[in-house]
């Protein structure tokens, strides 16, 4: 299947596209292009996981149906009685249970009273209202009692009417807020415009910060384990001897970690060069191409419809249940096997969905770099963003569903364990305690692991349309073998991008805490400010998520083109900037610079022959064409 799919033409079959131009031959349209590594011509990769995805869709809408037959969403909006007579409705009756069937449109409050030490001491009924019964307050259809502890607390703080006092305070500075929002995005927008420009005095300066703020800690733990060893006496307490030995561990801890930071930045200097040279190409790409600033606005959007959904069947899930008659004037509602499991098939479908949705814009994103990487002529981009749109549509939604699956079931095996952990957890069993944590951090790495590979993974699919099992063994060969420069793109860019992020949300704060604060009248003008830093991290996660996926995908295809090319017999892609961290970069550099002034003198004695050939009528203008067509490549 991988062969059949993917291995359509060979990535070392390259031929240079600074052929000389042959006189004695009429000139082509087009001089020699080399075989892309980038495919044009793809298959459907890993088409069984179409049907599989298909198959499941199917059986949760049959489940959900199900649900919804033997289910009414209002026993979960309005709540019912001991006779599962639904408050707010007039029910139908059941033969089963004479008390069933009774109309309670005018009784839309739920009262449940009771101990409550088990179920059966509880009691439900439906009231017309709550100021009817003593201690009690209507609140989401139920009537809850007053004389809560949180009640007590609210009332003694005066935070009773918070709610009401915070819509008053955003609706006097939702203009301010509104400026604030557009105020986080020009700060995103200047974050992308420096990183483009000035990425490496940025990097650096992140690094000597770092570099600082480890020599300034380490030197002040010293300073006070001094101190702290001149101020003991020598008849001290042996807790005042051991808080001193504690300044002396942490001091020398520093020290360790402060020299692990120097050695680590002289030796991976070249390797944060080519970070910086990664920021550069991620900033020209961006650049080519900004309509990708606006892909994670269209992620966020369907994430958000599938949460909806997902919200929406549940509730329909929750309410469904067969009738259980425990007496003449009691019942309620169970559910049955299938009920049960539709509970945990829908939450697993939400995970499967939404890592589905964002596997779907990391390989939007990969493929319109890697198409904008692997094209010589910048200016000649025919619409990467739709090319990767339909490659994804068309070939690889398999892909990403294998992707996703995969990530989704270590994400279930999470929450199942989180579940168990809360049911059979007992606080005084320490080794159970810990066990249980132990799991779910290998869990949660084994996770992280598999987003890294899976999103590299996608990459390669984009690059080459290879299927996930084999662009994740290739994905993971080029990372092994390019372990340093991983090691440093994912420390100090990552780093980067996240300092970036910090920036526009403190940058935006701050601007607004200066508009905020002059409003008169606002109980809690912090609220505004808390909501805005939120909608400000949120703008920048896009963009800097779009920045980060780039980067990414312009390091995968730079190995690739080092494996597939040699820059002498098969030119490289990659632009100058990036031919520096190659081996043999000055000698692809200079047999690239002799073979363009040969390709240029070539072109213009090609010129000057169809010039003195050019027949009359229409062929002088398709030779003119032509001509222009190869000056235009090779440029």
């Amino acid at each position: 299947m991988q062969q059949l799919c993917c291995c359509l033409t060979s990535r070392t079959d390259k031929v240079s596209p600074g052929e000389s131009f042959d006189h004695s031959k009429s000139p082509s349209p087009s001089i020699h292009e080399s075989i892309n590594v980038f495919r044009t011509e793809r298959q459907c990769t890993d088409i069984l996981f179409i049907a599989i995805k298909a198959a499941f869709i199917l059986i949760l809408l049959v489940l959900i149906i199900y649900c919804m037959a033997f289910g009414d969403i209002y026993r979960i909006i309005n709540g019912y009685d001991d006779c599962a007579n639904v408050c707010g409705r007039d029910n139908q009756p059941d033969q089963s249970l004479p008390c069933k069937g009774a109309d309670r449109t005018r009784e839309q409050f739920l009262l449940v009273e009771g101990s409550g030490v088990t179920e059966s001491d509880l009691h439900r009924m439906c009231v017309a209202s709550c100021d009817e019964v003593e201690g009690f307050k209507p609140f989401l259809n139920r009537c809850i009692r007053k004389n809560n502890p949180t009640e007590e607390v609210a009332t003694r703080t005066g935070l009773k009417n918070f709610f009401q006092e915070v819509s008053e305070d955003l609706e006097a500075c939702h203009k301010e807020m509104l400026w604030l929002a557009v105020t986080s995005f020009v700060f995103s927008l200047l974050t992308l415009l420096l990183l483009r420009i000035i990425p490496g005095l940025i990097v650096w300066l992140v690094l000597l910060a770092v570099v600082l703020a480890c020599t300034a800690g380490t030197i002040w733990l010293w300073f006070r384990w001094q101190y702290e060893s001149e101020q003991l006496p020598e008849a001290a307490a042996e807790s005042a001897r051991t808080r001193m030995n504690s300044w002396l561990y942490y001091a020398i801890a520093a020290t360790i970690v402060t020299l692990l930071v120097f050695l680590v930045i002289l030796v991976m200097r070249k390797r944060i060069k080519l970070v910086v040279q990664l920021f550069k190409e991620a900033g020209k790409a961006i650049a080519s191409m900004p309509f990708l600033l606006a892909e994670p606005i269209l992620t966020f959007t369907t994430i958000a419809v599938v949460i909806v959904l997902y919200v929406y069947f549940t509730v329909w899930i929750e309410s469904a249940g067969m009738l259980v008659v425990e007496s003449n004037n009691s019942a309620k509602y169970m559910k049955n096997s299938t009920m049960l499991f539709t509970r945990w098939y829908n939450l697993f479908a939400f995970l499967w969905f939404c890592q589905f949705i964002i596997g779907c814009q990391h390989m939007v994103i990969a493929g319109a770099v890697a198409c904008w990487f692997f094209t010589r002529n910048k200016t000649h981009l025919s619409n990467p963003i739709g090319r990767s749109y339909c490659n994804l549509l068309r070939y690889h939604l398999g892909t990403v569903a294998l992707g996703s699956f995969i990530i989704a079931v270590v994400q279930f095996l999470r929450t199942m364990l989180k579940l168990l952990m809360h049911t059979v957890r007992n606080p005084q069993n320490r080794v159970t305690s810990f066990l249980f944590d132990c799991c779910q951090c290998c869990l949660q790495c084994f996770e992280r692991f598999l987003q890294y590979l899976t999103r590299n993974a996608y990459i390669l699919t984009a690059m080459h349309g290879d299927p996930f099992c084999l662009a994740g063994k290739n994905a993971f060969r080029l990372l092994t073998n390019n372990a340093l420069r991983v090691f440093a793109i994912n420390s100090v860019g990552d780093f980067v991008l996240v300092l970036a992020k910090v920036f526009v949300v403190v940058a935006t704060v701050l601007i607004g805490v200066e508009l905020i604060q002059k409003k008169a009248g606002l109980h809690h003008p912090y609220v505004p400010l808390i909501l805005v830093g939120i909608f400000a991290y949120l703008v920048a996660h896009c963009f800097m998520t779009v920045y980060e996926m780039t980067v990414d995908t312009i390091f995968l295809c730079f190995c690739e083109d080092c494996e597939s090319n040699d820059g002498i017999s098969r030119p490289y892609y990659m632009s100058r900037g990036l031919m520096e961290f190659v081996q043999n970069s000055k000698k692809a550099l200079a047999v690239s610079e002799k073979t363009s002034g040969r390709t240029k003198q070539s072109i213009q004695d090609g010129k000057a022959w169809m010039a003195a050939t050019k027949p009359t009528g229409t062929s002088g203008g398709t030779a003119q064409q032509r001509a222009t067509a190869i000056s235009e490549t090779v440029d």
